[in-house]
C-alpha cells in the first residue's frame, strides 16, 4: 500500500501536484493545504492514498496526497459517507482539518456547507456519520476556530480571493470577541495591501 512520497516538485495545477520520485514521475490530486506549501523544483512529502473507481468496464486509480496523516485520515472518512465522492473530500479539506473536525462535532451544517458544492442534506450526512468517530478537538498547536472565522472567509472569497488566501489573512485578525464582524473582515482585507516583501 502506497502511504507516503517524497519526491522534487515537477509541476503544480489547479487540484494537482506532479512529483519526481527520482526518475518515476506520479501527480496526486491534492487539497489547498498542500497546494500552499508546494513549490517547483523543491522536495515535497504527500501522505497518500490510492482510490479506485469503475468507469467504463474498468477500474481507473487516482492517488490522493495531503500534509499530513491528519488530512489523509479525514479524507478516508469522508468517503466513508454516502453521496461523498474524492472531490467532494477534498473541497471540505479547503476549511481546515481542526475547522472540519470542529464542525463535525459541534455539528455546524452552516460550516460544512462554505465547502465548495456541499449542500445542506450532504453536511447533515456527514454529521450523522461521522459525529460520533470524529475528534473536535483540534490539534496541539492549533487553535480552535473562532466564531467569526467562517463568516470571514466566506466575504474574502465571495470577493475572489481563495480560501488558502483567506485563511493567511484570518491568521492576523485579533481574536477580540468585542471586535464587530466588520471590523474584523476589514482587517483582513489590509493583509493583503501590505507591501510585498
Amino acid at each position: 500500500m502506497l502511504v507516503q512520497v517524497r519526491g522534487i516538485v515537477e509541476a503544480i495545477g489547479k487540484d494537482w501536484v506532479r512529483l519526481d520520485l527520482n526518475g518515476w514521475v506520479i501527480q496526486a490530486c491534492v487539497p489547498p493545504s498542500v497546494l500552499a506549501r508546494a513549490r517547483v523544483g523543491e522536495s515535497l512529502t504527500l501522505h497518500t492514498t490510492l482510490v479506485a473507481r469503475m468507469e467504463g468496464h474498468g477500474l481507473v486509480f487516482t492517488l490522493y496526497g495531503f500534509a499530513d496523516e491528519e488530512e489523509r485520515e479525514l479524507f478516508e472518512q469522508l468517503l466513508t459517507v454516502n453521496g461523498v465522492g474524492p472531490r467532494a473530500a477534498l473541497a471540505l479539506l479547503s476549511l481546515s482539518a481542526p475547522t472540519l473536525r470542529a464542525a463535525i462535532a459541534q455539528e455546524q451544517v452552516d460550516v460544512l456547507r462554505r465547502a465548495p458544492g456541499i449542500g445542506p442534506k450532504t453536511a447533515r450526512a456527514i454529521i450523522l456519520h461521522l459525529k460520533d468517530r470524529i475528534r473536535g478537538l483540534p490539534a496541539p498547536g492549533v487553535p480552535a476556530p473562532r466564531a467569526d472565522d467562517t463568516e470571514i472567509i466566506a466575504a474574502l472569497t465571495a470577493l475572489g480571493y481563495s480560501v488558502v488566501e483567506a485563511q493567511a489573512a484570518l491568521a492576523h485578525v485579533p481574536s477580540d470577541p468585542d471586535l464587530p464582524l466588520e471590523e474584523k473582515i476589514r482587517l483582513a482585507l489590509s493583509y493583503f495591501a501590505r507591501p510585498a516583501r
